[in-house]
């Protein structure tokens, strides 16, 4: 039955229009993969040595188990992230005499044959025979490198299954993932020693092959969630979908109908960023922006490089923003005309979009004060960068995107999507990131850090003060580009 279902997904995929196009992608995407292959079958013929000149006169067997654990946790990240997930037309097998278990652990099976899982191999392998079969001898190396492979598996699996369950409970993944910065920001802070917990776990784990009953364990444990919340969805009328956060519609939010258009507008903003998959994705995101001060501010060689804790104060007040206002026009594409056949005043229309942009940004700004924590310097520069989004980024951000002709799927998921981004969404990124760095570096070379800061910062100020002249540039440019804005968007 799995060799029928196989060939019924070959026929599907290569009897398509799009076959053609698709493998000509497919055949590109195949030879960067094979070459990064080659890279990391390198690595591991010749980490041994390298290991060895890095850090002389230590236990590399050691130094390797360290690592593995960080290995194993972003391996779970880049997996929730990036990782398709396996499809099949249930709809089409479900009236054949065909048991639902089969359809299942077919769909769950078909996940062991994925690239991120023979990816690690090609590293893995090498260093077994190069380093493990050296220093551990025989029965540590076959064992090792078994307990690398159930834990590839196990992780395969758990990266499956969160990801299906970002659909039904959101909230669970959140946990999650504030539960493994939780656990880095421990870790980076010395509480804890993750990679002292490494070494002892895998060098007990290979000791004695008894113990690989505890990694097949735990690879059987997350394969039968992933096959239980399968189990439990197959059929349409069994999906539970439970929803934590409820929005009102625009005619039952009095506030919001109080506002006019312009509640009309924030009311159309809020059920399109939650009710599609790409703008959910970057709702998911923002706790990743707010906490992304842990990464830097616990370590002292940041705290005295005022370019870099820039760099951190405009990614954590206005990342979020830089995403929403980049995207203004763009994540509307799928209606875009029907928006151009309404009464609007497109220059209010415009001047609600800056304003929410500024309560994004507002938002992020007062999360991030806590950070005083770790100095009076971060929230100052974090205060400045706050500025300058609200009062420089989003006018540039909003002018850009008047010039967006790409349509965007919201259906797709938002994670390392680059459908719908084109050229001028990646110039905008260039003033987020590089401007406020040029302000500053003239009064740091003589001298006058803080001075940087501060004019930086006041340039947001300048920038509010002059808000109706900037809006209506905006707004006229977006008056002269609107239909061919509106004609690109229909390609798609």
């Amino acid at each position: 039955m799995f060799r029928s279902f196989l060939l019924l997904q070959w026929k599907t995929a290569s009897r398509s229009p799009i076959w053609h196009k698709n493998l000509a992608l497919n055949l590109v995407i195949g030879f960067f993969l094979l070459l990064f292959a080659l890279y990391l079958l390198m690595l591991g013929l010749f980490i041994d040595p390298i290991l060895g000149e890095l850090y002389p006169g230590r236990n590399k067997l050691e130094l390797f188990n360290m690592i593995l654990m960080y290995y194993f946790i972003a391996d779970l990240l880049i997996r929730f992230m990036m990782q398709s997930l396996p499809q099949l037309t249930i709809e089409s097998y479900l009236h054949l005499p065909i048991r639902k278990s089969t359809l299942i652990h077919y769909m769950a099976g078909r996940t062991i044959f994925d690239v991120f899982n023979l990816i690690p191999m090609f590293i893995f392998l090498p260093v077994t025979f190069t380093m493990i079969l050296p220093l551990g001898g025989g029965s540590y190396a076959l064992n090792w490198i078994i307990i690398l492979i159930l834990m590839i598996l196990a992780n395969n699996f758990l990266a499956t299954y969160l990801k299906r369950l970002l659909g039904t409970r959101p909230l669970f993944i959140v946990l999650i993932g504030v539960g493994f910065f939780l656990l880095v920001i421990l870790d980076k802070t010395d509480i804890i020693s993750l990679s002292a917990f490494s070494a002892r776990l895998f060098n007990v784990l290979s000791a004695h092959c008894i113990f690989l009953l505890f990694p097949f364990l735990w690879m059987v444990v997350t394969y039968m969630l992933h096959y239980r919340f399968l189990s439990h969805h197959l059929y349409p009328d069994e999906a539970q979908v439970h929803k934590k956060m409820v929005i009102q519609m625009q005619s039952d939010n009095r506030y919001l109908k109080s506002l006019g258009l312009t509640g009309s507008i924030i009311a159309m903003e809020i059920k399109l960023y939650w009710r599609n998959k790409r703008t959910r994705t970057m709702i998911y995101l923002l706790p990743v922006f707010l906490l992304y001060g842990f990464f830097f501010y616990p370590n002292e060689i940041y705290l005295n490089q005022d370019a870099w804790l820039m760099f951190v104060g405009i990614f954590m007040t206005g990342g979020f923003m830089l995403n929403y206002a980049n995207y203004a026009f763009g994540y509307e594409s799928g209606y875009f005309d029907s928006l151009l056949t309404k009464n609007i005043d497109f220059e209010q229309y415009i001047r609600v979009k800056f304003y929410i942009a500024v309560i994004i940004s507002t938002a992020c700004f007062i999360f991030t004060i806590p950070y005083v924590f770790f100095g009076l310097k971060i929230l100052l520069i974090n205060a400045a960068m706050y500025l300058y989004n609200i009062g420089v980024l989003a006018y540039i951000l909003l002018y850009f995107a008047t010039y967006n002709k790409k349509r965007i799927d919201l259906t797709r998921g938002g994670a390392f999507n680059y459908q719908g981004i084109g050229a001028m969404n990646w110039l905008a990124i260039f003033p987020a990131f590089l401007l406020p760095i040029l302000i500053y570096i003239p009064f740091t070379l003589m001298g006058h850090g803080y001075l940087g800061i501060f004019f930086t910062g006041f340039t947001g100020v300048i920038g509010l003060l002059f808000n109706r002249v900037l809006l209506h540039a905006i707004g006229k440019n977006f008056f002269k580009r609107k239909y061919i804005m509106a004609a690109s968007f229909r390609e798609k």
